[in-house]
């Protein structure tokens, strides 16, 4: 929410009164102009905006805050520490609605109460879109999809896009998650033979995109990546390169969200994304161009985007506008890089935790035995006849396994929004224009809603939860029109890529690679700085 008085009339106000002040004393019009300017700027960015103003003039100042000074705001905490753990904190001391700062007296508020969640998700979504400033390096390489759209284009999107992401339509595509998890551990083999090793040390975030990115290339469009076999494929490259971690390219993304202008400043990061951009842009028009000709060729498919060209057609030829050209390849890029990059970290977190809790790697691992006996027999494990019956929704600790890794490591740890009309979220007005941030690796972990082990990774937590954990405690896949449409796509993926991984590895922590839970980086996805390392044993 920004102040009602503004910066540039009151310059105006002073570069005016600097003139006549000058005229009328024969005093240096620069010299005279310089101490306006000057005066007039502190006075508004250190008195107004970062101490009158929050203090005594703010309509959110009666909403429980982080102590601080406004000037500097909690922006140090912010940056330095983990996505959400400082407001973790701060709900804890503070109450589920809490307000804090950004530098110079920028407001934002976190919300973790149940009734304002249900406000901002369910009640009154549209009124909370994404501000401005949050969509511009996403839009770039992840276009305005369903992601990213908003108010009656997201409403418009999402009707076509509904049937595609069915539980059905879902459940055909299961062959695909199976024929590319598999072959993935296939793969992880081929290296330890030829290394002459039962034991050895992968990097699983790396092959676990791979992986994703060719299930969401063959499930989505009917397109074989094949990242998996060819690591170096221009696709998968594009994406290495958006989610650069070096410090320059952080610092960059930092001041594109206040400054756009900086896209096209000649650093190599701003490279990278202009070529990632065209990359990304050229394929996923290939793809959709196809498809288009396959729907108006009445041909049969599976995919997601082949159903969505039909229902695009029908909702057409029924007299509603349906998709644009542009709309529907900008969904080839929301799928191709939000939904594959999600899923991956996801599964790598969750790999990674059951390194950590051994007994649930085991406990686990025999649920998918007593289930899933052919996935251990390695001359039935790529029966086709066999994996079209292998439903992994019927394995129930698995259920729990990857609920309780979602919920304690949010692969999308938080969501911005800016109120367009004033609302009232819990027992507080809140005014147009106010930032609102939603953050599931907050809430997800607040002993408010999941008792006092909040903080420990327990999947039997889920068959017993406490009456405070209602439906808003569990944030990673947001609730309402605005919750993940590719949900249960995500879900299946997940566990079919962990039964495969687990019916053929036993995994134990890396020790001379880094922990990755000391450093978790936020770029859309909460990811290790590193990556995950882990040791993979061939089962007998």
């Amino acid at each position: 929410m920004t102040s009602k008085i503004r910066l540039v009339p009151l310059l105006a106000v002073a570069t005016a009164a600097a003139f006549g002040y000058a005229k009328i004393t024969d005093e240096p019009t620069t010299r005279i102009l310089a101490v306006a300017l000057t005066t007039t700027v502190f006075l508004y960015s250190v008195v107004w905006l970062s101490w009158l103003h929050p203090f005594y003039f703010s309509e959110l100042r009666h909403v429980p805050t982080v102590p601080g000074f406004p000037l500097w705001g909690h922006f140090f905490s912010i940056i330095t520490e983990e996505c959400g753990v400082p407001q973790r904190q701060w709900h804890k001391d503070h109450g589920p609605i809490i307000r804090y700062f950004f530098p110079f007296g920028s407001e934002r508020l976190s919300i973790a109460d149940d009734e304002g969640l249900k406000q901002m998700t369910l009640k009154n979504p549209y009124n909370y879109p994404k501000p401005l400033r949050a969509k511009l390096w996403m839009v770039r390489i992840l276009g305005e999809g369903i992601l990213l759209a908003e108010g009656q284009d997201h409403a418009n999107q999402r009707k076509p896009l509904s049937a595609a992401f069915s539980i059905s339509a879902i459940r055909s595509l299961m062959p695909i998650f199976w024929e590319r998890s598999l072959t993935m551990a296939k793969l992880w083999g081929q290296e330890m033979e030829r290394a002459n090793e039962t034991t050895r040390s992968f990097e699983i975030l790396e092959w676990l995109n791979r992986c994703t990115l060719d299930i969401i290339g063959k499930a989505g469009f009917g397109y074989d990546i094949h990242s998996l076999e060819d690591p170096e494929v221009p696709i998968r490259q594009a994406y290495r390169l958006v989610f650069n971690f070096d410090l320059v390219s952080r610092v960059l993304h930092g001041i594109q969200a206040f400054f756009p202008q900086s896209q096209h400043i000649p650093a190599q990061m701003n490279r990278d994304i202009n070529k990632s951009r065209n990359i990304i842009l050229q394929k996923a028009t290939e793809i959709l161009t196809e498809k288009l000709d396959d729907a108006e060729n009445n041909a049969r498919t599976k995919d997601i985007l082949g159903l969505i060209a039909k229902e695009n057609k029908k909702l057409r030829e029924a007299g509603e506008p349906g998709l644009s050209f542009k709309t529907m390849r900008d969904q080839v890029m929301t799928f191709l890089g939000a939904g594959h990059d999600t899923t991956a970290t996801g599964v790598a977190w969750t790999i990674h935790l059951l390194t950590t809790h051994r007994d649930v790697q085991k406990r686990l691992r025999d649920e998918i035995r007593e289930y899933m006996p052919f996935l251990f027999d390695p001359a039935r494990r790529y029966n086709e006849a066999e994996l079209a019956t292998a439903d992994p929704d019927h394995l129930p600790y698995l259920d729990k396994v990857c609920r309780e890794s979602l919920r304690f490591i949010p692969p999308i740890p938080m969501t911005v929004r800016e109120s367009v009309e004033e609302d009232r979220l819990g027992p507080y007005k809140i005014p147009a224009g106010t930032v609102v941030y939603i953050l599931a690796n907050t809430i997800n972990r607040l002993p408010s809603y999941w008792g006092d082990t909040a903080d420990e990774f327990d999947p039997d937590r889920w068959d017993n939860l406490p009456s405070t954990a209602v439906s808003n405690a569990f944030m990673t896949f947001l609730q309402g029109p605005r919750g993940c449409l590719g949900r249960k796509f995500a879900e299946t993926e997940m566990k079919i890529i962990l039964c495969s991984l687990l019916s053929m590895y036993d995994f134990r922590r890396d020790h001379d690679s880094p922990d990755p839970e000391k450093w978790k980086m936020w770029r859309l996805v909460l990811r290790p700085k590193d990556g995950v390392t882990v040791k993979a044993t061939k089962l007998l």
